[in-house]
């Protein structure tokens, strides 16, 4: 199931992303990009109960809506160095254990939002396409083979990166927490199986990434475990998984497009910030 987070007119909700027949009903499958409808949900999909995945009635064409970052996180939890090949060509080597760092809240942006690229303070902005998961309650301490229970789904991101800035500090904070440089989207894919997901990262048409989840150092199971052991995740928080190798620069006007199979295309645009 896809679930959107969408604005119509003045209205901003839930629905379920489905593929619209001729007589206006919903059916399984690969969805059409044409034919795509947004069946609105009732409440907020991370409540509990019914209620939550209730439908409205009323349908929207996908065009005819605008698709928002499919979650509001109190936080992100990102993974660093997380596919060998990227770690080697960033010249390390694999670490010991995983690399965690925060995103803001407030970097998070959705499908189409343009990048913001902040010519003032850094010389070079990279894409890191990345598998991120959603947690769907909340949880703590918990074990690997439980953590398909805490799950709510996934969807694709881009860890925007200060290259340069993340070279010069310390820690990564200002490198990686930039305004928009956490794009979210299109949407979340509650039904797939994150362990072995093509992913393919493109710059203007161009394939930059091309890698497989199944190469992750640290599976999603493993980095959930790992992760609530050292702090609580709350319904909605979003973990991003890491990058695969092919890490590269973006300018001005740049559309950077994050795919991943069975779960769709995140796309944005740089523009240059004031």
């Amino acid at each position: 199931m896809r679930i959107a987070r969408f604005a119509h007119g003045s209205e901003v909700g839930y629905g379920i992303v489905e593929e619209a027949q001729p007589d206006g009903a919903a059916a399984a499958g690969v969805p059409d990009p044409d034919g795509l409808v947004v069946a609105e949900l009732l409440g907020h999909p991370f409540g509990i109960g019914d209620e939550s995945i209730r439908l409205t009635g009323s349908r929207y064409p996908l065009a005819d809506v605008r698709l928002l970052a499919p979650v509001l996180p109190s936080k992100v939890i990102a993974i660093g160095k997380n596919y060998a090949d990227h770690v080697r060509e960033m010249g390390g080597e694999p670490p010991p254990e995983p690399v965690i760092f925060l995103k803001p809240s407030t970097a998070v942006v959705g499908p189409r939002d343009p990048i913001v690229y902040p010519a003032e303070l850094s010389e070079r902005v990279d894409f890191e396409g990345e598998l991120a998961v959603v947690i769907g309650r909340l949880c703590r301490q918990v074990p690997a083979a439980r953590v398909p229970e805490v799950i709510f789904g996934y969807t694709c991101a881009n860890d925007v990166t200060a290259r340069d800035l993340q070279a010069r500090d310390a820690q990564w904070t200002r490198a990686k927490g930039f305004d928009t440089f956490c794009p979210l989207g299109p949407w979340i894919e509650t039904g797939t199986d994150p362990a072995d997901l093509e992913l393919v990262t493109t710059v203007n048409g161009d394939v930059r990434q091309r890698a497989r989840t199944s190469e992750l150092l640290w599976d999603v199971p493993g980095l959930i475990s790992y992760i609530s052991h050292v702090m609580t995740l709350l319904p909605g928080d979003v973990v991003l998984t890491g990058t695969p190798e092919g890490v590269g620069p973006l300018t001005d006007g740049d559309e950077v497009s994050v795919t991943i199979e069975s779960i769709g295309t995140l796309t944005n645009r740089v523009v240059i910030g004031d």
